[in-house]
């Protein structure tokens, strides 16, 4: 007996939701196809969505304008994972997962391209200040060691030799932690450890 997936579904800018049932099901200006966009920026067979049992694969089909996956032109088929943004001419449209989302938290991944200075939180680029990035770098290279206030202080303001105050690093931890975690209360990455310091946890 075939297994029985929750359906993902694709969310428009309007709301509106576009299951994914088939085995594919396609994007474009043609009528025939599943999800009609009619926009001069749209091919007519502009991209393809592909499931292969609980993976959704987002091809494009040789669009003039491309296919975008979180605001990346692809050039291969992609996994999409839940939360992505596929944009497809003028249209954003938001993948979503039921399966995914089911267990309860989501499983946040964290790229750091430090030679670049590309920093992606599931696959979608974050633009941090030079002090937040100063910050992550620290940590990064620590990853799974405490790093105290005094440590972070001194790598990340050394232009004040006199110190810095516990304050200035709670505020810079803080703005980084909003831009890292999806909850910020509920910190996956950046983690407090109460009266040594802070920590970065790179999931498996």
């Amino acid at each position: 007996m075939a297994v029985e997936f929750p359906t993902p579904y694709l969310t428009d800018p309007t709301g509106h939701e576009h299951p994914l049932r088939g085995e594919t099901t396609t994007i474009g200006r043609a009528v025939e196809c599943d999800i009609v966009i009619t926009s001069k920026r749209v091919s007519r067979e502009h991209s393809r969505l592909r499931r292969e049992g609980r993976r959704v694969l987002l091809e494009d089909l040789g669009s003039t304008n491309g296919t975008f996956l979180n605001d990346e032109r692809i050039m291969e088929p992609m996994e999409l994972r839940d939360g992505d943004m596929v944009t497809v001419g003028d249209v954003k449209f938001t993948f979503r997962d039921p399966d995914t989302t089911i267990g309860g938290m989501l499983r946040v991944e964290l790229d750091l391209d430090a030679s670049a200075g590309i920093v992606r939180v599931n696959r979608r680029v974050v633009n941090l200040s030079p002090k937040e990035f100063a910050l992550l770098m620290h940590l990064y290279h620590r990853r799974g060691k405490v790093c105290s206030k005094d440590d972070i202080g001194k790598a990340v303001w050394p232009e004040y030799q006199e110190g810095i105050y516990d304050y200035q690093i709670e505020n810079l931890v803080r703005r980084l932690r909003a831009r890292l975690e999806p909850d910020p209360g509920n910190a996956q990455l950046l983690i407090t450890v109460r009266g040594l310091g802070y920590k970065l946890v790179m999931p498996e």
